[in-house]
């Protein structure tokens, strides 16, 4: 067996876009994989800080990595398409750029893959939301019951190792202006026979308040409606064992935007008019059975409620903002008299 056939190449995708803060402690955990048969494709999304120019640099010393830039922005869907396109290795993974991995993520992704006879490998996350559990290797149908409820691991596409071939048989849908990951994964799937899970955090996934994942309501954060909606239509017919955690992850989707309206207000338009569509979403996607798998009993209160009125979720919403603020207030004028 040559050495290509017992370690072959991975491609490492890593898109850029004004991330100079974390970009080189990102580049420098790729350079100091243990596994040593990579190539590393970074697009430059028409950066206007040092991004690009920090991954010039890297490039300059690691003949591994490969750097192209666009010269006007296209956004995440796009860089990640463009990269795939050139992805020359049989494995490859996603990295983002103000993420970083722990060294032997890309060997112990590939050991695991290959020890279980996967079709695609997951390991770990340090910062996300999900729940961590035991090893394990599942079918697909397991697979997009776990997806849909974000346990043991997330629909990230980060994290994770694939076979080159089935990424490029499923490009990033650029109309999905957010949670791509989530349309992609499920694609994905479709085509997957076994996944492998291991719990091991080797991949750090880093919170930034400036993402969009934490902005404000908008349109483009809100095609994830339509991408939940396109899914469930596609699982009742082939996966209806997911229906539930399915109906639970656009149902929790629609409250968590809702309470980010009240909270934060909408970028265009008013708060009531995008409280009625997350109501009709909710609606559209309600069942007992998907109630019943929730863990949470807030989120569960917070759905019936905007179920049932948008008046009183925006209520109820306003009300608790007044009574952190105050607590918040309460909480400093009480700091100082102990500092005074």
């Amino acid at each position: 067996m040559n050495t290509e056939e017992k370690n072959p190449m991975i491609s490492i995708i890593v898109p850029v876009y004004n991330v100079e803060p974390y970009l080189e402690k990102c580049l420098a955990s790729i350079a100091a994989q243990t596994y040593s048969n990579l190539e590393v494709i970074i697009v430059d999304d028409a950066s206007t800080d040092r991004s690009g120019q920090i991954c010039e640099d890297y490039a300059a010393r690691d003949s591994r990595m490969h750097v192209i830039h666009f010269p006007v922005n296209r956004g995440l869907s796009a860089v990640r398409n463009e990269a795939v396109l050139k992805a020359g290795g049989k494995y490859l993974t996603f990295i983002d750029s103000d993420d970083y991995a722990e060294p032997d993520l890309l060997e112990k992704l590939y050991a695991n893959l290959v020890g279980n006879g996967a079709d695609i490998s997951i390991c770990g996350t340090e910062n996300a939301w999900a729940k961590s559990g035991f090893p394990r290797t599942y079918s697909r149908e397991e697979t997009i019951c776990c997806m849909a409820r974000r346990t043991p691991f997330l629909w990230n596409v980060w994290g994770k190792l694939y076979l080159t071939e089935t990424v490029k048989a499923h490009p990033f849908n650029e109309r999905a202006l957010c949670c791509e990951d989530l349309l992609f994964f499920y694609l994905v799937l479709k085509g997957a026979k076994k996944v492998s899970y291991f719990p091991e955090p080797l991949y750090h996934y880093a919170y930034r308040p400036g993402s969009l994942i934490n902005s404000g309501i908008d349109a483009k954060r809100c095609t994830v409606l339509s991408v939940l909606d396109a899914i469930c239509a596609d699982a009742a017919v082939h996966f209806p064992e997911a229906m539930p955690g399915l109906g639970l992850l656009a149902m929790d989707t629609s409250v968590r935007l809702a309470q980010q309206a009240v909270e934060n207000g909408v970028a265009k338009g008013n708060v009531s008019a995008w409280l009625k569509r997350f109501q009709k979403h909710i609606r559209r996607h309600f069942s007992w059975k998907a109630i019943v798998l929730g863990r949470d009993a807030k989120t569960a209160a917070a759905v019936f409620m905007l179920y049932a009125s948008t008046a009183a979720f925006r209520g109820t919403g306003v009300i608790y903002r007044c009574c952190k603020r105050f607590l918040s207030a309460v909480s400093c004028c009480h700091i100082k008299r102990v500092d005074s």
